[in-house]
């Protein structure tokens, strides 16, 4: 019978088991058509993709679920605030590279008078027209350098600022919140986003700022050369705007609908691998891999829409950048037959539209790398619209006394995992919640350590709501571990001393050995200033979880709630660590969530959950006195 169950449950967990076309099937490519019916359909396909990507643009502007995009506005005044904080080196960077710009220009025009004065004099003066070359040439690149290191400093100062806010952002946001959110999108976010961010933050701005101040004096030099060579190639230029300011209206919501299909790709993989076990169980391997293969097909489309509006745009600018140089020519050719204009301007309007096109292209590839840098910052500065989950109160608890009263919580609405749960501990007293998976004792703990609102009743402490206290005063009054734990890149004496970096090594010391660590640290290659962490030295995850352990100690709340933390120490070793634990504990509220029942049968009482509802509520010769009782059933089959 398990076997036959075994075999249909990939049937079952969802209603409608057959795979779906997640593609519409008019994106789909005739290849077998005639070439004017293939023009047709990209045109209704590129059509459709833009229809796609206005709906999810629209979606992600204040979404039900997940986490929302900021809007330009938004982008503009975080670039904005960004500059203005350093509004010396900006002017600098405008500065540095209008004079690097200058230089270049009286280039041609030096050339354009050599050419005239040797046509009119026989070449006499040439030599210092050159030895002028030159040095125009060395002023150039000595105010070229100055630029770029000047715009390196900028762009790397800007980066570092954008990175902290990001972190700072991140650091603040409710944890109720990231956890009831995608987190493949949260990830997706604060990697490829920043990344983008970063690039465009980096390079993509100060370019953009050098090529705008280029193309700019190219035109005032081109204009003040020759007037009649000039108009026809900016007029000629000019057309490409129609086609740039399309693009830069379109792309946006192209690249927003790129970046939520990435965001739908990790969520996917990241399920995955997190419940690797559970797809094994049941089957779902090749549910799974077609859930990612369709997840990769969305994502084409999407990358498919932005490619077209750029190849659009290159077509564009190609011919509109290229074609100046025929221009020029053919009307210099006409005004030298006419006496209009000199050999000499003719050659340095070909150089000045040769040397315009460079910056061109420059510009509108930087504005393509800052329109994808925008709309990754765009997607980091919604994580910032996230309101709080509490607003804190000028509140203070009236001693540590933690009371739950008519407890109920719901994940999803008119769902309630919790029902009417009553819960007061005494100061100091140990509680146990035991109770068969997914019966709400996670829930529990996490109400009773202020994480979550309850939806009716109250957690209190000194009778204070706990989601009513600032969060670094909860965090010294009740303190939540679980099962996760996170090691940074750093010595061991700095994942300690987190929560209180004023705590001299005796303390480190004394918490290391209350949670059974001490010896091994000690046979660390630099003891507490090992740097451990990712690249690091490499922790088990017994290792792991006691330094967490230990940080807790530094901490020092007085109630502590720990769920599942010794999960991932063997039965042996967590044991001993609780003993020591509960040496160094004493005077403290703790409650235990925990499927290991010795940890039960060291509290004073404990409560069984099921459903939602404390069934039994005593200590642990009481509960196991009760032949039907639900501990008494537990404790047998832990202890057979």
């Amino acid at each position: 019978m398990t076997a036959s169950l075994l075999d249909t449950s990939a049937a079952t967990w969802r209603d409608d088991p057959e795979p779906e076309d997640v593609v519409d099937p008019r994106l789909r490519v005739p290849y077998d058509a005639p070439p004017r019916e293939r023009l047709a359909a990209w045109r209704r396909r590129h059509r459709l993709r833009r229809e796609q990507a206005d709906e999810v643009y629209a979606a992600s502007r204040h979404p039900a679920r997940g986490w929302p995009v900021a809007g330009d506005r938004e982008v503009l005044r975080f670039a904005r605030t960004l500059i203005a904080e350093r509004k010396r080196a900006f002017v600098a960077l405008v500065a540095l590279n209008a004079l690097a710009a200058a230089t270049a220009l009286v280039v041609p025009r030096l050339l354009g008078d050599l050419v005239d004065l040797t046509v009119e004099s026989d070449g006499a003066g040439a030599g210092r027209i050159g030895l002028l070359v030159v040095g125009v040439v060395v002023l150039q690149a000595l105010f070229t350098f100055l630029a770029q290191r000047t715009s390196t400093l900028f762009g790397q100062d800007l980066l570092a600022s954008a990175r902290e806010y990001v972190v700072h952002t991140v650091l603040r946001l409710p944890l109720s919140r990231v956890e009831g959110a995608s987190t493949g999108d949260l990830v997706t976010r604060v990697t490829r986003d920043v990344g983008t961010m970063s690039r465009a933050v980096q390079f993509g701005l100060p370019m953009a700022i050098i090529s705008l101040l280029t193309v700019a004096l190219s035109v005032v030099a081109m204009l003040l050369n020759s007037v009649l060579l000039a108009v026809p190639s900016l007029l000629v230029i000019g057309t490409s705007y129609v086609a740039v300011r399309r693009y830069l209206r379109a792309a946006p919501r192209g690249y927003i609908t790129e970046g939520a299909t990435y965001s739908r790709i990790n969520t996917t993989l990241t399920e995955t691998v997190e419940g690797a076990r559970t797809v094994e169980a049941l089957g779902l391997a090749g549910r799974r891999v077609r859930q990612g293969d369709d997840d990769i097909e969305v994502s084409a489309q999407a990358e498919r829409y932005t490619m077209s509006l750029r190849n659009l745009l290159f077509a564009v600018i190609d011919v509109a950048f290229n074609t100046p140089r025929v221009v020029t020519l053919a009307v210099g050719a006409w005004g030298y037959a006419y006496g209009y204009l000199s050999l000499g301007q003719i050659t340095t309007a070909v150089l000045y539209v040769e040397a315009l096109a460079g910056p061109l292209d420059r510009l509108i590839g930087e504005l393509d790398r800052l329109q994808v840098g925008a709309t990754s910052t765009a997607r980091l500065l919604g994580i910032a619209e996230v309101p709080p989950d509490r607003t804190p109160l000028d509140v203070r608890p009236d001693g540590p006394r933690l009371v739950g009263k008519d407890l109920r919580f719901a994940y999803r609405e008119d769902h309630d995992v919790l029902h009417g749960v009553d819960l007061e501990l005494a100061t100091g007293e140990r509680l146990a919640i035991v109770g068969p998976s997914g019966s709400g004792k996670s829930t529990l703990g996490r109400l009773l350590s202020g994480i979550n609102r309850p939806r009716t009743g109250s957690a209190t402490v000194g009778g204070v709501a706990l989601v009513d206290l600032p969060l670094e005063v909860l965090r010294t009054e009740v303190a939540l571990v679980t099962q996760e734990h996170h090691v940074f890149i750093g010595t061991v004496r700095d994942n300690i001393v987190l929560a209180r970096e004023d705590s001299p090594d005796e303390a480190v010391w004394s918490a290391l050995a209350a949670v059974g660590s001490r010896d091994w640290v000690e046979r660390l290659p630099r003891g507490l200033d090992t740097r451990i962490g990712s690249g690091q030295q490499s922790l088990t995850p017994a290792q792991a979880q006691q330094i967490a352990l230990a940080r807790l100690i530094i901490a020092d709340p007085h109630t502590l709630v720990l769920d599942e933390a010794t999960s991932l120490i063997d039965p042996r070793t967590a044991r001993s660590l609780e003993g020591s634990m509960n040496a160094l504990l004493g005077g403290r509220t703790v409650v235990a969530i925990a499927h290991r029942l010795h940890t039960a049968h060291d509290a004073d009482r404990i409560a069984v959950v099921v459903d939602g509802r404390i069934v039994e509520l005593g200590s642990h010769e009481e509960l196991v006195d009760r032949p039907d009782g639900e501990y008494a059933a537990l404790w047998r089959a832990w202890t057979s």
